[in-house]
């Protein structure tokens, strides 16, 4: 859940991206981070095995104080693709903002997606996070594969109907804009609850705009 501090004026927040193993998860994080201006990012920290399938999981706090001095810390994390890392998948889910959902979009993958849609959800609830309004995006990745499915990942959108961003990570596309989506839904969530432009003047434009001034391509 995100963490504010009236005394110093700061919020953070955690995304967490989610998915199958090799589905795109550490490419979008390793995409941001060289988007990012260097002034602004943490260090990337990745465990990788000999195949290069991710172990453990990545971190990237990116932090920066608004004109109307508020300062903002992002805290970007994917989970562990792999069927036995569960407890950790369930552990880095704990007091998340928002959820990247990267599915691999191809038709060979569709089952092994859904399973693992499903296991989010259920350890979403397992950590008191409900999914039909805690923010969530769905990013098809591996949109540019012959076999990659065209019906919207419709057996995903059973909880909130999330919205769907089409992405080829491996080349940065489709990742800054996925973080927009979920960025921009995140601080509506927030300021709905506690008023982020009310009682912290952190208005949704100065919130984004601070953020993604700082990333290379980004919307304006």
């Amino acid at each position: 859940m995100v963490q504010f501090n009236q005394e110093t004026r700061e919020v953070a927040l955690k995304v967490v991206y989610y998915g199958p193993a090799l589905s795109g998860k550490t490419t979008n994080l390793d995409a941001l981070f060289k988007k990012i201006d260097p002034k602004v990012r943490g260090r990337l920290m990745t465990l990788d095995t000999k195949d290069d399938r991710t172990l453990f999981f990545d971190m990237m706090p990116v932090f920066f104080r608004t004109p109307a001095g508020v300062k903002v810390k992002l805290k970007l994390y994917t989970v562990p693709g792999q069927v036995m890392h569960e407890s950790t998948r369930r552990i880095v889910l704990q007091g998340s903002d928002g959820v990247v959902f990267v599915a691999d979009s191809r038709k060979a993958e569709s089952a092994a997606t859904l399973a693992y849609w499903n296991n989010m959800l259920k350890n979403l609830e397992a950590n008191g996070l409900d999914p039909r309004s805690l923010p969530i995006v769905i990013q098809a990745n591996k949109k540019d594969l012959p076999d990659s499915r065209d019906d919207d990942l419709v057996d995903l959108r059973g909880a909130g109907k999330p919205l769907v961003v089409p992405a080829v990570a491996i080349r940065g596309e489709g990742v800054v804009e996925t973080l927009h989506i979920l960025l921009t839904l995140c601080y509506r969530n927030l300021d709905a609850a506690v008023g982020l432009e009310r009682n912290w003047h952190l208005p949704e434009r100065e919130f984004l705009g601070q953020i993604f001034s700082h990333i290379s391509g980004a919307p304006r």
